[in-house]
């Protein structure tokens, strides 16, 4: 654990979700490939469908509309609803189907183990401290036993712009009716997690597990921590 700045007294504990209290990478990886199977097998027009024509859609998606990476669940109904029509499916048909094929892909991407240390953590913390968390996914939190874990949990999206912007740390003070600066935020993401905390007066700790330089970062986060169960030591 290394202290970059003395670290204040605060209020209450926020979480980031993906890639800090559990490993996403592999399982979107894995969700991306069977969802692009998914499509292939379920649509015939899509049959001839790969992997890097669909990216390709995506990435024209967000350039067409940029406030859709404030919502990456939006963003991706909207590219499958392109991807469905320009492949020949009628528009009305690739509504219905978009939102079917949607919620198939929140499920593989909700194939999450979450490991028994992070919800014990989580219920440590609980003991001391509000805890609440702060995801620009869209992970399904009931379904990877999490629902029960947090006093709230707030996603980018519907209104909300995504992190670093202030929104969703404004919301989760406005919620706990505290300030800001009161929130202890941890996260593994330098610009969404630390930068987005400090640049708006909360703390931020740091879970880098990988030993990753502090290079590009635009603010020294509060604390660095390799074990999430070092924050045990803080109450």
């Amino acid at each position: 654990m290394i202290f970059y700045k003395t670290l204040r007294p605060f209020k209450a504990i926020s979480f980031d979700l993906d890639d800090t209290l559990y490993d996403n990478e592999p399982v979107i990886i894995k969700a991306e490939k069977h969802f692009l199977d998914y499509l292939k097998s379920n649509y015939p027009k899509l049959a001839e469908l790969e992997e890097r024509r669909w990216n390709l859609y995506k990435a024209l998606i967000v350039k067409e509309d940029p406030n859709l990476k404030h919502d990456v669940t939006a963003w991706r109904k909207a590219a499958i609803q392109r991807v469905m029509i320009v492949h020949g499916i009628a528009p009305v048909n690739a509504i219905t189907y978009s939102e079917t094929a949607l919620q198939t892909f929140i499920a593989l991407r909700s194939e999450v183990d979450v490991p028994n240390q992070s919800i014990e953590l989580l219920q440590q913390l609980a003991k001391h401290y509000p805890v609440v968390a702060i995801t620009n996914g869209n992970v399904d939190v009931e379904k990877i036993g999490l629902q029960d874990k947090f006093q709230f949990v707030l996603k980018a999206g519907n209104g909300f712009k995504s992190k670093p912007d202030i929104a969703l740390f404004q919301q989760a003070a406005d919620q706990l009716n505290i300030k800001i600066s009161d929130i202890l935020h941890v996260g593994d993401h330098l610009n969404s997690d630390v930068f987005g905390a400090q640049q708006h007066d909360a703390q931020a700790v740091w879970f880098n597990p990988n030993g990753s330089a502090l290079d590009g970062a635009k603010l020294l986060p509060t604390i660095e921590m390799a074990d999430l169960q070092d924050l045990l030591k803080l109450l």
